[in-house]
């Protein structure tokens, strides 16, 4: 996982774009004698921690009608810094911050500008759910290397290149692919999200312009002990003037204090996630996850809200992931990486060969269900299951009670 990468508190994250500051485990370097786990285990809690914060967000702020994206998003916040408070007291999780040169001075000058990118990247990013579905949401982050690029570009960070922009242009044009096929458009959904990419990348930027010393390397759970308190009180301030007045007791109590005990829990859960996987897999090992997060993720959506998928959609998101690979890992990687999963997979058919042939009729069993599951809608958009119920009931003179 890159230093550019960051822990969304309050749903998404990331690709592998997860960590809010550069990272780096101190305690997790060290060898220990005990057991090892294997890397995937950590990459699955990964991958379900952080696609259950982004559908948990959707469903409360959607399903329930719960549609106050500010006041989520400040609970998120607080619940991360009280419950970094007492890590930091009563256990050594957070140690990390001894190495870590804080000073007021710092603090004021660079944690809290951050913060405010922060801030608002998160707010755009849950205000988004309440117009976009999940996969369309998916499809519009893509587009976040290319605006961290060009963000850098921008503040000096690096030297503009024709070939860097070359190779995210694909990017740009399987996005804009992908949203000229989206049946559901809503453009002051598709503007909070431009909006959430941008602070996103803003934030990025500044970061490793402001904190990239040695001095202030942390991991996510001692960036989040730092930027979760001054972010908690910028968004609790935003939810004060804007959806507090118009928030009612009822409609906390409608979605239920457990179910948001749940969702604070989840969402910090995906930050410890992260302080484990750091340092357990490769850059392209977590690139590549997160694709396939970004994947199950729009599968997710198809299955539990019906989201329809255009074909279009499928082969501008497809453009768009495989821009996103070739642009983090470059050609060279990629092509030995492709050449050796070729290898193994030959070397794994020869010792398995009735498993790798079960494996290749379930992967496309589940890709012609994924593929012709979103585009039913499309095909038969008059089909009413209901509808046809009703009139089969009165043909027959069966009367429902």
């Amino acid at each position: 996982m890159s230093g550019d990468e960051k822990v969304r508190v309050s749903g998404e994250t990331p690709r592998a774009n997860t960590p809010v500051l550069p990272t780096h485990n101190i305690g997790l370097d060290k060898k220990s004698s005990a057991p090892s786990i294997h890397p995937s285990l950590y990459v699955i809690v990964w991958i379900t921690c952080s696609s259950s914060v982004i559908l948990f967000n959707k469903w409360l702020l959607d399903t329930l009608n719960f549609r106050y994206p500010v006041i989520l998003t400040t609970y998120h916040l607080t619940f991360a810094t009280i419950v970094t408070q007492a890590m930091a007291r009563w256990t050594t999780l957070l140690d990390g911050r001894k190495t870590v040169k804080m000073t007021g001075r710092v603090y004021m000058r660079a944690v809290v500008p951050i913060g405010v990118f922060f801030s608002l990247s998160l707010i755009c990013g849950n205000l988004t759910y309440l117009y976009l579905s999940v996969a369309f949401i998916q499809m519009l982050k893509a587009t976040t290397p290319v605006a961290v690029l060009l963000s850098g570009w921008a503040l000096g960070i690096s030297q503009p290149n024709l070939r860097q922009f070359l190779n995210v242009s694909a990017i740009v044009v399987g996005v804009i692919i992908a949203s000229m096929g989206e049946i559901h458009f809503v453009t002051i959904g598709v503007l909070y999200q431009i909006g959430g990419v941008l602070f996103e990348a803003l934030r990025l930027t500044m970061v490793q312009r402001l904190l990239s010393s040695a001095d202030f390397k942390m991991d996510p759970l001692v960036s989040l002990y730092y930027f979760a308190p001054i972010c908690a009180v910028m968004n609790g301030v935003v939810a004060l003037i804007w959806e507090i007045p118009r928030c009612s007791m009822d409609e906390v109590y409608n979605v239920g204090l457990f179910t948001f005990f749940l969702n604070g829990l989840c969402a910090f859960m995906l930050n410890v996630s992260v302080v484990f996987l750091i340092g357990k897999t490769s850059a392209v090992v977590l690139t590549l996850c997160g694709v396939l997060k970004d994947i199950m993720l729009v599968v997710a959506s198809m299955m539990i809200w019906g989201t329809q998928v255009t074909a279009l959609q499928f082969f501008g998101y497809s453009i768009a992931l495989g821009g996103m690979v070739y642009y983090k890992l470059g050609y060279e990687q990629l092509r030995n990486h492709l050449m050796d999963a070729n290898r193994q997979w030959a070397e794994f058919g020869a010792r398995k060969p009735v498993l790798r042939k079960i494996t290749i009729i379930v992967a496309t069993a589940f890709l012609i269900f994924t593929l012709f599951g979103g585009l039913a809608p499309s095909y038969a958009p008059e089909y009413d299951p209901s509808k046809i119920s009703k009139e089969v009931s009165e043909r027959f003179g069966i009367n429902h009670a």
